[in-house]
């Protein structure tokens, strides 16, 4: 049947018209090099300098070539959406769910009318909690729901047996960024957390409560929502995998916190009896949580659930509602001056709902065959280059580097887009109502996962949809994905030379490749499972190596007196300094035996290394940056530029920069 929807889509792409054509973007972009700037120094502003003064569109808080790229890519769904919503489809068709959901996204008056209707019977629920047990079937049906409440409930691969699915319970349930956010006090925080308690009070406000009702209740709010910050682990302490492992019968929850009802919670969720365990992340997280929810009062209970389902349904309400979301979580946190256009949100929304339906015919216009085989060759040269550079590391012993060897060769790569599409038939999606097509799709998205336990791992399965910008390393699949959305030019131009290709990719394949042997990714092995297989000298010659690059970027300052956390990027900056050097040693094997040519004015290394820079090319905000260092796992991209060049021989040879006294030893 999946076939048959496949044929659908064809049939309708013949009355598809034509995307507005796009200016090319080149990955190396001679008008951005500032030739004033030394590049040993800063890198970023040599190669990117010219760009910097090229203005912040408002609906962004950072503007560069990832937006370009995305802006791109929001042109041909743009009108791929357009089309469908006008011409419709068959009931059940691809073209029917992609055409209606976005009609009714746009239909603004029909949204505006219906107000708050969507939401009665929850938001009538909520008001009739009276008890804890009452609180937690609650709670429980909105997650069930695919709603957020009090904490995450999701079904994940077993970290330590990967052939398997296993329910997950972690820390959640705030409405700020991080945990942090209630937990700093410097000026910065605080405003930021008497602007929040503002917005809060605004959406109840808009919901009907009395400004001083609204007030007292966003008070209540974050009250609350600081002792579930209290029980929270930092980002670093949640960036080690082994002690965010934590298996459990659930006959022992009750160990865990014996006030939560954990089989009330699981008997909403429809749970199969036959699964006897699961995953606590975070158990002091559960410990805490389950007093709060007898010690805390039920009232106080009750406008927290009323507040974050208003937040989580705030994009797909009334306009009054939306403009409010926007300026704070927007315009407060990231620094953006305007509304994204509407069409952009909806387009977000369905891409992200039911975003394999929609690539079906994206994938049609924007990635070809040609390009698919030619991106697959470079992975393939690129895991040769890291299976070279471990062989090459004289601190690895020849036993760790066996099973290194092992875990490179059976790497799974996914590259454009899924064999076999996801099957939504099943959902219901209809011009009506736009928060209901929400609802509908969460609702299914939550029962598709859950279906999962008890059934083999879905290693076909996409993490993200293909249209995507962006790709990832899943460690306990031992596989790479980059999806046809980030396989265009300038990170990928079937069409562009090899130092255009391999330099501008090194923050995406070589990056991803990398991501399975940082802090994080090596402590899986092979088949994807979590557990020992370096030898103890290695692992401490590993961690030494691997400090060194988090106090590189501990000594970053992006903003007057805020540092990067080396420990909280770490994963990121080592798949960010080892990438660069995977990708640089990948082209060398495709251009091996090869005559290289300068090309204006630059030789193939140089081209190399400033197409990896203008990669990254981005003006920030100032707002976004902070959001970024606070509550991110990524370094700002100029740091992104400036750390993996600060210790490479071959990048200081092609500028011509004389070499280090004593270089720090590399991580890889």
């Amino acid at each position: 049947m999946k076939i048959a929807i496949l044929a659908a889509c064809l049939v309708f792409a013949t009355v598809e018209r034509a995307a507005e054509p796009v200016h090319p973007i080149t990955a190396v972009d001679r008008s951005y090099v500032n030739l004033a700037a030394a590049p040993a120094k800063d890198f970023y502003a040599y190669a990117c300098g010219g760009f910097d003064a090229v203005p912040i569109p408002g609906e962004y808080s950072a503007w560069g070539v990832n937006q370009e790229i995305d802006e791109r890519n929001f042109a041909i769904l743009k009108d791929i959406l357009e089309t469908y919503a006008e011409t419709g489809g068959p009931r059940g068709s691809v073209a029917q769910r992609v055409g209606d959901f976005y009609a009714s996204g746009m239909d603004e008056a029909a949204i505006e009318a219906a107000g708050l209707a969507p939401l009665e019977s929850w938001l009538n629920e909520i008001a009739a909690l009276k008890t804890p047990a009452d609180l937690i079937k609650t709670i429980g049906r909105l997650q069930a729901a695919g709603l957020d409440a009090a904490f995450n409930f999701s079904v994940q691969i077993d970290d330590k047996n990967t052939a398997a699915m296993i329910a997950s319970f972690a820390q959640g349930g705030l409405g700020l960024p991080e945990r942090d956010y209630y937990t700093r006090d410097d000026a910065a925080s605080v405003d930021v957390r008497n602007a929040y308690v503002a917005h809060v009070a605004r959406l109840l406000e808009l919901a009907g409560d009395t400004p001083a009702a609204a007030k007292a209740s966003a008070d209540t709010i974050l009250a609350l929502e600081k002792k579930l910050a209290n029980a929270s682990r930092t980002l670093v302490e949640r960036r080690d995998p082994e002690k965010n492992y934590n298996k459990l019968e659930r006959a022992a929850l009750a160990k865990v916190s014996g006030e939560f009802d954990w089989n009330a919670f699981l008997s909403e969720q429809s749970f199969p009896s036959a699964e006897k365990t699961v995953l606590v992340g975070q158990p002091e997280f559960f410990t805490a949580l389950g007093a709060l929810l007898h010690s805390e009062p039920i009232a106080a209970w009750r406008v927290y659930l009323r507040w974050h389902l208003l937040h989580e349904a705030a994009p797909y309400l009334t306009r009054a509602f939306v403009e409010a979301n926007f300026e704070f979580y927007s315009k407060k946190l990231s620094g953006t001056t305007e509304l994204r256009p509407r069409w952009k949100r909806v387009m977000a929304t369905v891409d992200r709902l039911i975003g394999e339906d929609l690539a079906q015919l994206y994938v049609q216009r924007a990635f070809s065959p040609t390009a698919k085989a030619r991106a697959l060759e470079m992975v393939k040269l690129h895991l040769q280059a890291m299976h070279n550079r471990i062989a090459a590391a004289p601190w690895m012993s020849e036993q760790t580097k066996r099973i290194a060897f092992k875990k490179i060769d059976t790497m799974r790569t996914k590259v454009g887009y899924p064999d076999t599409w996801r099957d939504y038939r099943a959902l219901e999606i209809s011009r009506a109502s736009y928060l209901a097509n929400v609802f509908a799709a969460e609702r299914f998205e939550a029962r598709r996962q859950l279906a999962k336990l008890g059934k083999p791992v879905d290693r076909n399965e996409w993490l993200m949809t293909p249209p995507t910008n962006n790709a990832y390393y899943e460690p306990t699949l031992n596989e790479m994905c980059f999806p046809a959305g980030i396989l265009q030019p300038p990170f990928f131009d079937e069409k562009a030379d090899d130092a255009a290709n391999y330099g501008a990719l090194a923050s995406t394949i070589g990056h991803e490749l990398t991501h399975g042997f940082d802090d994080q990714g090596r402590q899986y092995d092979w088949e994807g499972n979590l557990k020992p297989w370096w030898n103890e000298e290695d692992v401490k010659r590993f961690t030494e190596r691997a400090e060194l690059v988090a106090r590189q970027y501990d000594a970053y300052e992006p903003l007057p007196g805020l540092h990067i956390n080396g420990h909280q990027t770490l994963g990121e900056n080592i798949a960010d300094v080892g990438g660069l050097r995977v990708s640089y040693e990948a082209f060398k094997l495709a251009t091996a035996g090869k005559k290289l040519r300068s090309t204006d004015g630059f030789t193939p290394d140089q081209r190399f290394f400033i197409a990896f820079a203008q990669g990254w090319r981005t003006n920030e905000r100032p707002e976004k940056i902070r959001l970024q260092i606070q509550s991110d796992v990524h370094s700002p991209v100029r740091w992104r530029v400036i750390g993996p060049v600060q210790n490479f021989p071959e990048f200081r040879a092609a500028f011509g920069a004389p070499p280090l006294v004593e270089s720090e030893p590399q991580v890889w």
